[in-house]
């Protein structure tokens, strides 16, 4: 299916040129003065978590940049190796932990991949609300923090206060308003409640505003432009040789959404762009991210006004977990509940590997089963990981005051990236 683009165009007065990261190293070398070796977190602001910038100075100017990273590393990998597949769930909620709704939807799509389930339409539909949602709240942090990080507050307090808005449904939707733990291995937790629909439609609704109303303050305003225009420039050659995805990639003119080149959860049936921009600096990032927040809500609005009737979760009595009504009345069902609760679901021996279009960009599960209810080996390919390792490439060159913009523009999270 080929990908429908939405193209970008930078303002007239604007001078856009790709400067290699050599040349960036020959003016740094051409200057005189004594190098200083200076390090730039695991505890600063700027760094957006436990993120160390070893920097060598030449005055205000970067020679070199390496990124340090593991400050974080909690061993995900290996403890989902050990406990069941149901069990990890909670644990892909601390990966991505701005947009644990999709990060359930993609290690319960890669399980699924390797029983061979295929989920009833209303499931597939409701992953794909829960999908979107979790991209407008982590679009909403990355450009409100970003906007922070280059001197403008107003942004930044309109994007919480939508994000507060997507937390309360979240409560209202999984009984959680961070880590929602909402995805099962075979379906949800629970179907839509009573008037969550309408709540939806209204927070679309206002949304929609606030997007309009945040472009407003940042499109055209000067200092804005000038912190981000021009500045930690990305060519589509190093974008992929270094292989970023997601809206990094796309704002450097690589034409890649898994939604469209490989869909999954009948993301085929809606008509939704993909904003592409060829600029590959940190306005064309925070372009992409803008407009996929109003394809965003263009998705869920379809979703909703298309919802089928049905049931979300599979009907297998082999592996699914019973109603559970059904067992506190049923002797038999409380002993299914049982060996599905203790034994975990019967996986067939193979290999898999699925992919999803996180709001960070490709969050990849390889699975290795050798049969029965724990995985023999689980991968995780995180996008912050990866988008993150081009900033020994990126960052010299640039002033140390470019730092806070380039990498709040890069939105990496160090919770995926350190699994």
């Amino acid at each position: 299916m080929s990908t429908t683009t939405q193209e970008f165009e930078a303002p007239d007065t604007i001078a856009r040129a790709a400067r290699a990261a050599d040349s960036y190293h020959a003016e740094t070398d051409d200057l005189v003065g004594e190098r200083m070796v200076l390090n730039m977190g695991p505890s600063h602001p700027a760094t957006h978590g436990v993120l160390r910038l070893i920097l060598e100075l030449n005055g205000e100017i970067i020679h070199s940049a390496d990124p340090d990273v593991g400050f974080l590393h909690r061993g995900d990998e290996k403890i989902a190796e050990n406990m069941h597949y149901n069990q990890f769930v909670p644990y892909t909620d601390r990966l991505d932990y701005l947009a644990p709704l999709a990060n359930n939807v993609a290690y319960a799509c890669a399980v699924e991949k390797l029983m061979g389930w295929t989920l009833p339409p209303r499931g597939q539909a409701l992953r794909v609300l829960c999908c979107e949602l979790a991209r407008i709240s982590s679009h909403m942090l990355g450009v409100g923090v970003c906007a922070m990080d280059v001197g403008a507050m107003t942004v930044f307090l309109y994007t919480f206060t939508e994000r507060e808005k997507i937390y309360n449904m979240c409560e209202q939707l999984t009984g959680a308003r961070f880590t929602t733990s909402y995805t099962r291995v075979g379906g949800q937790l629970r179907d839509m409640p009573a008037g969550f629909e309408a709540t939806v439609r209204q927070f679309l609704d206002e949304c929609s505003v606030t997007i309009e109303e945040i472009s407003k303050l940042l499109d055209k305003n000067k200092i804005f432009l000038d912190r981000m225009v021009d500045v930690g420039v990305i060519s589509r050659e190093s974008a992929i040789a270094w292989g970023m995805t997601g809206p990094n990639l796309r704002a450097c003119g690589v034409e890649r959404d898994l939604r469209k080149d490989s869909p999954y959860l009948g993301y085929e049936k809606y008509d939704f762009d993909v904003p592409i921009a060829d600029e590959g600096d940190c306005y064309a990032r925070y372009q992409c991210r803008m407009e996929e927040m109003r394809q965003s809500i263009r998705l869920c609005r379809q979703v909703l006004d298309t919802m089928p009737e049905g049931p979300v979760n599979l009907a297998d009595p082999k592996s699914i977990l019973p109603n559970k009504e059904r067992v506190l009345m049923s002797m038999e069902e409380l002993i299914h509940h049982f060996i599905v609760s203790t034994q975990g679901i019967d996986a067939p021996a193979g290999e898999v590997y699925f992919a999803a279009e996180n709001p960070k960009g490709e969050l990849g599960f390889y699975i290795h089963s050798k049969g029965g209810g724990v995985p023999y080996r689980l991968k995780i390919r995180s996008p912050s990981f990866c988008n993150l390792s081009i900033t020994s490439k990126l960052l010299p060159g640039h002033m140390v005051s470019d730092i806070p913009a380039i990498l709040g523009s890069l939105d990496f999270v160090m919770g995926e990236c350190d699994r």
